[in-house]
């Protein structure tokens, strides 16, 4: 079996005390290797988020995932592109290293190149998100909708928690904006509802919620997506 190294991230210090999200980019990771013969013998793991961490002075963990697949002479592989990073730029730095990285939701590419595209078209996505997010926010607002308050008193925290601050609703709404492409490829793939719930399940994309999906989460988000 062919070497190789574990990389996994999470956006925040909480979250890797939880260990939300870590256990499922591992055992992405364990699959893959299982599945494509190789032994990942080391494991680097760190909390830093994607916004001002593209560079190599703030991903220590990363940095020594590159000295140690060197060493090992095999590749470093991770859940998802965005673990990395979104940014082309930063993306191609890393190919600069001449590790081999693997996606294992993309899959091995025999052209480096081929990763720089699919980075390039998050790094696309994540504008397309944005520019949606305000115009949500707009429209809301245009609708008479208050996002945002000033609690003087106690019944005012009440209301505000009871009704929403704006914080809650862009966090919502990206949520979800972020899971538009495996909603839309699961409804392309499955024959149902159904179908599509169980095929988000096995590529372990939680829902908004970070539960597990069904057919009426599927088709709530599909509409508020705009999709059904």
């Amino acid at each position: 079996m062919q070497a190789a190294v574990g990389y996994t991230r999470v956006s925040t210090k909480a979250q890797q005390r939880s260990g939300l999200g870590l256990d499922a980019q591992t055992a992405a990771i364990r699959d893959f290797a299982a599945r494509e013969g190789f032994s990942v013998a080391q494991w680097f793991s760190e909390a830093e988020s994607g916004a001002g961490a593209d560079a190599p002075e703030q991903r220590p963990q990363l940095a020594a995932a590159l000295t140690a697949a060197r060493r090992a002479k095999g590749p470093v592989i991770v859940a998802k592109l965005d673990r990395l990073s979104r940014d082309v730029h930063f993306i191609s730095g890393l190919m600069a290293h001449r590790v081999e990285f693997i996606v294992t939701e993309l899959g091995r590419q025999d052209d480096p190149f081929v990763l720089h595209l699919y980075a390039a078209l998050a790094q696309k996505e994540r504008k397309l998100i944005s520019d949606r997010t305000k115009a949500a926010l707009q429209a809301a607002k245009a609708r008479g909708v208050k996002l945002g308050t000033r609690a003087r008193t106690k019944r005012d925290v009440r209301r505000i928690a009871a009704s929403g601050t704006q914080a809650s609703v862009v966090a919502s709404l990206r949520r979800l904006e972020a899971l538009r492409w495996a909603i839309k490829s699961a409804l392309s793939d499955g024959a149902s509802l159904r179908t599509a719930a169980r095929l988000l399940n096995e590529r372990t994309i939680a829902s908004p919620t970070g539960r597990r999906w069904h057919a009426p989460s599927v088709l709530n988000a599909a509409r508020r997506l705009k999709l059904r």
